[in-house]
């Protein structure tokens, strides 16, 4: 019987699915202020997330990232899928990054002091296009 998570997937998989599930966690009950400093970094990238409130935001930012993080770490749900949600995930957080000022320098993707919390996102966009590719690729065999 095949084993529904390739070994090979295992150590990214829990690395990543801990960290997410432990930010989605911390996020559960932010207060307004917090909230409303998040939303506002958030909806500065993404202008469309001005309709929703903060806290309804952060709210759903939260079990967001808490459904991904259970979706890596439990084995039943398939590396690809799991993999295609972290690629969505990582490309939401780099694209906050390339688009907010200050976050990189001028005419570069090196990060600055401040851009670093988010640019080190890279690596979850890099393990879950690992994942894909190699399900995807894997099939054809």
């Amino acid at each position: 019987m095949r084993s529904p998570i390739a070994l090979r997937h295992l150590a990214p998989r829990l690395a990543t699915g801990a960290f997410i599930l432990n930010s989605g966690m911390s996020k559960r009950g932010m207060d307004e202020e917090n909230a409303t400093g998040l939303h506002g970094m958030a909806k500065s990238t993404y202008p469309f997330l001005d309709k929703i409130p903060p806290t309804t935001f952060v709210r759903l930012l939260s079990r967001g990232e808490m459904a991904l993080g259970a979706a890596l770490l439990l084995p039943v749900v398939p590396t690809v899928l799991a993999g295609a949600g972290l690629v969505a995930f990582s490309s939401g957080l780099l694209g906050m990054y390339l688009r907010t000022p200050g976050m990189h320098e001028e005419g570069s993707v090196r990060p600055t002091q401040e851009g670093t919390a988010l640019a080190k996102d890279v690596w979850m966009l890099g393990i879950g296009l690992g994942f894909v590719v190699d399900e995807l690729s894997g099939r054809r065999k």
